[in-house]
Protein backbone atom coordinates (compact mmCIF):
# COMPACT_ATOMS: atom_id res chain seq x y z
CA UNK A 1 0.00 0.00 0.00
CA UNK A 2 1.74 3.41 -0.94
CA UNK A 3 0.89 6.64 0.69
CA UNK A 4 -1.26 7.30 -2.95
CA UNK A 5 -4.13 4.57 -1.81
CA UNK A 6 -7.58 7.13 -1.68
CA UNK A 7 -5.75 10.31 -2.16
CA UNK A 8 -7.31 12.51 -5.42
CA UNK A 9 -4.85 13.49 -7.04
CA UNK A 10 -5.85 16.13 -10.02
CA UNK A 11 -4.16 15.54 -13.19
CA UNK A 12 -3.07 18.79 -15.22
CA UNK A 13 -1.46 17.71 -18.64
CA UNK A 14 -2.02 18.50 -22.19
CA UNK A 15 -0.15 15.94 -23.77
CA UNK A 16 -2.95 12.89 -24.25
CA UNK A 17 -0.20 10.73 -24.28
CA UNK A 18 1.32 11.50 -21.23
CA UNK A 19 -1.95 12.16 -19.40
CA UNK A 20 -2.53 8.76 -20.05
CA UNK A 21 0.66 7.37 -18.97
CA UNK A 22 0.63 9.56 -15.65
CA UNK A 23 -2.86 8.29 -14.90
CA UNK A 24 -2.44 4.66 -15.37
CA UNK A 25 1.09 5.35 -12.76
CA UNK A 26 -1.88 6.88 -10.17
CA UNK A 27 -4.48 4.37 -10.19
CA UNK A 28 -1.57 1.68 -9.91
CA UNK A 29 -0.39 3.63 -7.04
CA UNK A 30 -4.08 2.99 -5.48
CA UNK A 31 -4.97 7.03 -6.37
CA UNK A 32 -8.45 8.36 -7.43
CA UNK A 33 -7.29 11.18 -10.44
CA UNK A 34 -9.44 13.99 -10.79
CA UNK A 35 -9.32 15.07 -14.90
CA UNK A 36 -6.93 15.02 -16.47
CA UNK A 37 -7.51 18.47 -17.43
CA UNK A 38 -5.71 19.71 -20.62
CA UNK A 39 -6.23 23.48 -20.75
CA UNK A 40 -6.55 25.60 -17.82
CA UNK A 41 -10.10 26.53 -17.89
CA UNK A 42 -10.40 22.40 -17.50
CA UNK A 43 -8.83 22.70 -15.05
CA UNK A 44 -10.35 25.43 -12.85
CA UNK A 45 -13.40 24.02 -13.92
CA UNK A 46 -12.68 20.66 -12.14
CA UNK A 47 -11.55 22.70 -9.08
CA UNK A 48 -14.83 24.53 -8.93
CA UNK A 49 -16.49 20.77 -8.06
CA UNK A 50 -13.74 19.36 -5.65
CA UNK A 51 -10.57 20.45 -4.16
CA UNK A 52 -7.97 17.22 -4.48
CA UNK A 53 -5.38 15.83 -2.17
CA UNK A 54 -2.53 16.50 -4.55
CA UNK A 55 -1.85 17.33 -7.74
CA UNK A 56 0.33 17.61 -10.64
CA UNK A 57 0.83 20.48 -13.24
CA UNK A 58 2.43 20.48 -16.55
CA UNK A 59 3.39 23.99 -16.56
CA UNK A 60 2.84 24.60 -20.05
CA UNK A 61 -0.66 23.62 -21.31
CA UNK A 62 -0.06 24.54 -25.61
CA UNK A 63 1.31 27.49 -24.67
CA UNK A 64 -1.26 28.93 -21.71
CA UNK A 65 0.81 28.93 -18.40
CA UNK A 66 -0.94 26.94 -15.28
CA UNK A 67 0.28 29.84 -13.00
CA UNK A 68 -3.98 30.24 -12.33
CA UNK A 69 -4.38 26.62 -11.15
CA UNK A 70 -1.07 26.60 -9.14
CA UNK A 71 -2.37 29.99 -7.49
CA UNK A 72 -5.75 28.18 -6.95
CA UNK A 73 -4.32 24.83 -5.29
CA UNK A 74 -1.65 27.14 -2.71
CA UNK A 75 -4.75 29.32 -2.06
CA UNK A 76 -6.39 26.03 -0.82
CA UNK A 77 -3.42 24.64 0.98
CA UNK A 78 -3.21 21.85 -1.72
CA UNK A 79 0.36 20.52 -2.27
CA UNK A 80 1.44 19.73 -5.94
CA UNK A 81 4.22 18.33 -8.06
CA UNK A 82 5.14 20.70 -11.54
CA UNK A 83 6.06 18.55 -14.37
CA UNK A 84 7.55 20.81 -16.95
CA UNK A 85 10.54 20.17 -19.90
CA UNK A 86 11.46 23.52 -18.62
CA UNK A 87 13.35 23.23 -15.27
CA UNK A 88 12.85 25.09 -12.04
CA UNK A 89 13.47 28.49 -13.76
CA UNK A 90 10.22 28.23 -15.64
CA UNK A 91 8.25 28.51 -12.37
CA UNK A 92 6.58 31.91 -11.50
CA UNK A 93 8.45 33.14 -7.98
CA UNK A 94 5.18 32.47 -6.14
CA UNK A 95 5.66 28.92 -6.51
CA UNK A 96 9.54 28.69 -6.75
CA UNK A 97 9.12 26.16 -3.17
CA UNK A 98 7.01 23.79 -5.38
CA UNK A 99 8.90 20.29 -6.46
CA UNK A 100 9.53 20.29 -10.09
CA UNK A 101 9.74 16.76 -11.92
CA UNK A 102 11.49 17.42 -15.23
CA UNK A 103 9.95 15.60 -17.94
CA UNK A 104 10.46 12.65 -19.17
CA UNK A 105 10.15 11.51 -16.08
CA UNK A 106 9.56 8.02 -14.53
CA UNK A 107 6.01 7.38 -13.50
CA UNK A 108 7.73 6.03 -10.03
CA UNK A 109 9.09 9.37 -9.65
CA UNK A 110 6.35 11.05 -10.11
CA UNK A 111 3.86 8.62 -7.69
CA UNK A 112 7.09 8.63 -4.66
CA UNK A 113 7.24 12.56 -5.28
CA UNK A 114 3.12 12.89 -4.67
CA UNK A 115 3.33 10.29 -1.79
CA UNK A 116 5.94 12.35 0.20
CA UNK A 117 3.33 15.64 -0.57
CA UNK A 118 0.67 13.56 1.05
CA UNK A 119 3.39 12.69 4.09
Amino acid sequence: MTRLTGRRVLVVEDEALVAMLVEDALLDAGAAVVGPAATVSEALALLGKETPDVAVLDLNLAGETSTPVADVLAQRGVPFVVATGYGAEGLPPTHSHVPVLAKPYDPDDLTAALGRLCG
